[in-house]
């Protein structure tokens, strides 16, 4: 059975498997027996010699099996954007929309969170592909995997602008692949981008947005993990994050899950995306794993939650170092001078049974 948090790890029984190997070599080099019917040591007589080679070659052919690469896989983070260009990115943040920035200095936060946005979902990446590198090199029967990131925009002239927003602070630590996504609908265009990356052959495929400066990097790592689970159990699945607003901040799914977009995002009918997504789950018997709520920036309150949760993050990093700390857009918020006020509650629920003078 699956644990709650997290999915199993194969890393553990992969660990033992790897012991029980190294333990059987160094039997064999010792001229220890395998353990088994009791062999009577004596003289080297015909039958015990036929009986030497035949494990010679059972062992070697054993031997030979375990070295035998699995199959190479390839899985995708899929990151959707638009360039950040004032007055095409978080217009809510402006003053024209009840907020505090100019167009200028919205798409500048933008820019900075679409950059630690990329920046982390790179670094699990990574992480991915050391632990799958590890484990490929302890025992080659361990599917290889090779783990990509890509960049979705449109209309197809924004990719050179998103090109030029990268480049601008290159190198990145990993390669960058971009792409066009088409559609009436954010939907379709969803669809569109998924489609495109399994037609090139990828095994799992995990959307992010670029606003969503606090998502934890373990998040990504957990998503695939998560496909990777309910694969090895014989039931494509589907990984989520909800984001403040009954959305979605990560999602997921696989090739073979029977899953799409249509009518998530683009509706009528006032249903909130994350069950529009759920209805689905449950209509096509697929299982799903869902991550804690992670939450994506659009109005100034968003931000200023933002601000808060993020210092709360490069206090708390000292000594959770796996935490990543979106330091770009921390220097946005202090090069701007923002801070974060709450106004007095007058609204709260009576106390006067509570508080004593």
């Amino acid at each position: 059975m699956a644990p709650s948090s997290a999915p199993p790890s194969r890393l553990l029984r992969r660990a033992v498997d790897r012991e029980r190997m190294q333990l059987r070599d160094r039997l064999r080099l010792e001229g220890v027996q395998p353990a088994g019917p009791s062999v009577v040591r004596g003289g080297a007589t015909k039958k015990n010699c036929r009986a030497r080679a035949h494990e010679r070659e059972t062992t070697d052919k054993n031997d030979e099996k375990e070295n035998v690469p699995m199959a190479e896989k390839k899985q995708a983070l899929l990151l959707f954007s638009k360039p950040p260009v004032p007055g095409m990115v978080k217009t809510r943040l402006t003053t024209e929309h009840d907020g505090f920035l100019s167009p200028a200095q919205a798409a500048e936060f933008f820019k900075r969170s679409l950059y630690d946005v990329s920046e982390l979902a790179m670094h699990a990446l990574m992480e991915l592909q050391m632990e799958n590198d590890a484990a490929v090199a302890a025992d080659p029967s361990v599917d290889k995997i090779t783990y990509d990131f890509f960049v979705s925009t449109t209309p197809a002239e924004n990719v050179e602008l998103m090109k030029e927003t990268y480049d601008a602070i290159g190198p990145w630590p990993m390669e960058i692949h971009y792409m066009t996504d088409k559609g009436a609908t954010f939907d379709d265009h969803f669809d569109y981008a998924f489609k495109e990356i399994f037609a090139q052959g990828y095994e799992h495929i995990v959307s992010v947005g670029g606003d969503i400066p606090t998502m934890p990097k373990s998040h990504i790592v957990a998503a695939f993990q998560w496909l990777d689970y309910f694969q090895s159990i014989g039931k494509p699945g589907f990984v989520q994050a909800p984001c403040q607003e009954c959305g979605t901040s990560l999602v997921g799914f696989s090739h073979n899950t029977p899953m799409d977009h249509q009518g998530v995002y683009y509706n009528l009918d006032g249903r909130p995306a994350l069950d529009g997504y759920m209805e689905k789950l449950e209509e096509r018997d697929v299982p799903s794993a869902f991550l804690s709520p992670v939450a994506d920036i659009d109005e100034k309150t968003d931000l200023a939650h933002a601000i808060s949760c993020m210092r709360a993050i490069k206090q708390a990093a000292v000594f959770q170092t796996d935490l990543f700390v979106p330091q770009r857009v921390l220097d946005w918020v202090d090069y701007m001078g923002i801070q974060v006020i709450t106004p007095p509650n007058d609204e709260h629920d009576p106390r006067q049974y509570i508080d004593q003078e």
